[in-house]
Order: structure tokens, then C-alpha cells, then sequence
């Protein structure tokens, strides 16, 4: 028996509409928390949000470390590995919540939605993945969508346009590292790394950007529950892929994208135009159509 029959067989019954939903309710918290720091920009800064974000996602690690019955996560393998992972991580919450300072909501999660096209750009070099024409023409799409929503010489604030940018390359440089480390390090481990690296690196700057006021009690418990929705994300998606396999979730993706459309527009009064929702389009497109064209890797790089 392979070993996918066999993680069929030992997935409970109803699993898979379990799974999609849990997938589903992942993608609704990643989209209100980027709502919901899109607004909290407005009082404190950014370094700030994301240092209370990550003291909430710690906690949720150790909870699943105490779960899975190992707190000695110094002696996984591939730390190498896993410390990339987690600074590619970290990267990208730096440079998305900077960049919501300035860029509207639905832009810059179209922006950050280029991470899959990335992906597959960048695949034959990180992962050995042959990429076939196809698949090429929908990248090309697909970064002809975001070229219709960046528009150089447009509205679009290009100290946002370049950090969104850096954040997608970046989650896309993240997503291949856990393709890499599937199987040889557990899920619990590789959260609890990341979410170790992202408090550390975020950590760093938070004390030169303290809110002009001392937070009230409130006002810090309720960023910390930001960020316990964050976490929480998370594990909706670990969870999630135990139970439906990639290739059926993987498009479902796009819903956070017209969620944060939709945040934009009734939330932030910020719809987008015309052009940048032809963009927001064949970015999905393109997206969908290579979620469901997975390819294999038929020349794998030896980990290190």
C-alpha cells in the first residue's frame, strides 16, 4: 500500500468536508486580522503589533509542543532549514504590516497572492521541480494581473508596492522551505521554530517603535487576541491538511483574496478600480489554474 492510500485510510469518516471547512474558517482569520491590523495601524506602530502577534502565536506553540510530548525542539533535524523558514516568515510580517500603513487592503493582498506564481518561478532552482510551458504562460498571467493593479506611474504608494513585493518573494521562499522539510520534520516543530524566529526577529525593532502612549490594559489584550487569531490561523490549516490533501485546497486559497476585496470596500472605503480588479482576476486565474496542474519533482536537491 502507498503512503497515500494509506493517509486515506487513516483519515476519520467526514474528514474531508471537515477539513475544507477548517480551511475555510483559516482563510476568514488570516483575512480579518489583516483587516483588523490594516486598522490598528492607525493608533500603534507596526514593529508593536507584530511583537504582541507573536507573543500570542508563542504561547499557541508551546500549547502544541506540551500536545505533541517533545519540548525539545533543539534537537530537530535540518535547524538550518527551519531558522531560513522562520526569518522568511518573519520577513514577511514585517514588510506586509509596514506596507498597510500605506497600501489599501485588496491591492496589497492581490500583490502578496503573486507568492504561488513565485513559486513555481522559483521551484526549478529551490526544489527541482520541472516546469512545463504551460504552467510558465499562466505565471506570465499572472504577473500581468499584478503589473494591472502596481500600474507604474499609478496611485499606488511604491515604498508599499516594494515591500509587498519583497513580502510575496519571500512567503514564496517560505512555502517552498515547507515543501522541502514535509515529512522530515513534524508539523508541531516547525510551527514552534517559526514562531520562535518571528518573535525573536520582531522583538528586535519593537523598542524604537513604542506607541507614543502607554496602551491601555484593553487596548494590549485586544492585540494580543489579534494575534491568537493569527496563530489560531495556523493551525485551522495544519488541521485542515491532515485531513484534504494540497491539491484540493490549494485553490480554494483565493477566498482570503476576495475577502480582502471586500474588507476594502465596506471596511476601509478603499474599493479597488476597475484595472486593479481586472488584475486581482487572472492573478486568481492563474493561481487556480497551477493549484490544480500540480507538478512533480523529478530532479530533487539533496538537503544539506
Amino acid at each position: 500500500m502507498n503512503t497515500a492510500n494509506a493517509a486515506v485510510l487513516l483519515r476519520p469518516p467526514g474528514s474531508r468536508s471537515t477539513g475544507v471547512a477548517l480551511f475555510f474558517c483559516a482563510l476568514m482569520a488570516f483575512a480579518s486580522y489583516d483587516a483588523f491590523c490594516k486598522h490598528m495601524l492607525q493608533f500603534y506602530p507596526a514593529p508593536f503589533i507584530n511583537l504582541m502577534r507573536y507573543l500570542s502565536v508563542i504561547c499557541i506553540a508551546f500549547a502544541m509542543l506540551l500536545r505533541h510530548g517533545d519540548l525539545r525542539i533543539w534537537r530537530a533535524p535540518q535547524k538550518k532549514l527551519l531558522l531560513l523558514r522562520g526569518t522568511m516568515l518573519a520577513t514577511v510580517a514585517t514588510c506586509f504590516m509596514t506596507a498597510l500603513i500605506w497600501m489599501p487592503l485588496a491591492e496589497a493582498t492581490a500583490i502578496y497572492f503573486t507568492a504561488p506564481l513565485l513559486m513555481v518561478a522559483l521551484s526549478p532552482w529551490l526544489v527541482g521541480e520541472q516546469v512545463q510551458r504551460s504552467r510558465w504562460v499562466a505565471v506570465s498571467v499572472g504577473f500581468a494581473g499584478m503589473l494591472l493593479i502596481v500600474r507604474p506611474g499609478g496611485n499606488l504608494p511604491w515604498v508599499g508596492t516594494v515591500l509587498m513585493a519583497v513580502s510575496a518573494v519571500c512567503y514564496a521562499i517560505f512555502q517552498l522551505l515547507t515543501r522541502r522539510l514535509a515529512g522530515l520534520v513534524e508539523s508541531p516543530v516547525q510551527y514552534a521554530y517559526t514562531a520562535l524566529v518571528c518573535l525573536v526577529v520582531t522583538a528586535v525593532p519593537a523598542p524604537f517603535f513604542l506607541p507614543a502612549e502607554r496602551p491601555a490594559a484593553g487596548a494590549v489584550l485586544l492585540l494580543l487576541a489579534g494575534g491568537a487569531c493569527s496563530g489560531l490561523a495556523q493551525w485551522l490549516l495544519l488541521a485542515a491538511f491532515e485531513r484534504v490533501e494540497a491539491a484540493t485546497l490549494a485553490p480554494l486559497n483565493y477566498f482570503q483574496l476576495l475577502l480582502a476585496v471586500a474588507f476594502s470596500t465596506f471596511w476601509f472605503h478603499r474599493p479597488p478600480d476597475a484595472l486593479a480588479m481586472a488584475g486581482i482576476a487572472l492573478i486568481m486565474a492563474a493561481g487556480v489554474y497551477l493549484a490544480r496542474r500540480p507538478i512533480k519533482n523529478k530532479n530533487p536537491i539533496p538537503l544539506t
